[in-house]
């Protein structure tokens, strides 16, 4: 299934934000094996955000790939414009 380019951007943007959130999670509670380690609560919040993360970087590189062998294109060059039109989205930049 072909996914249009604006839904290839959504997906990276999510994924993305996904791992904003892990890298916060990791700045807020500190490393795992410190003294006292982290709590049960921590421990599953982080997880979590953690397999979101990863399921949702899968889910954009699986469509990333769909996409540019459906349209006959190097999977570099479509991750390459992806990852500028979610930077430009983001900036609020109009001419990605």
């Amino acid at each position: 299934m072909t996914n249009i380019f604006d839904e290839l951007v959504e997906k990276q943007r999510a994924a993305e934000q996904a791992h904003h959130r892990v890298e916060k999670l990791r700045g807020m509670y500190g490393p795992p094996t410190q003294e006292g380690g982290w709590s049960q609560r921590q421990t599953t919040t982080y997880n979590t955000a953690l397999r979101a993360w990863r399921d949702l970087a899968r889910d954009a590189r699986t469509a990333v790939a769909d996409y540019a062998k459906a349209q006959g294109e190097q999977r570099s060059n479509v991750e390459t414009q992806v990852r500028r039109a979610v930077r430009h989205k983001e900036t609020g930049d109009v001419g990605a």
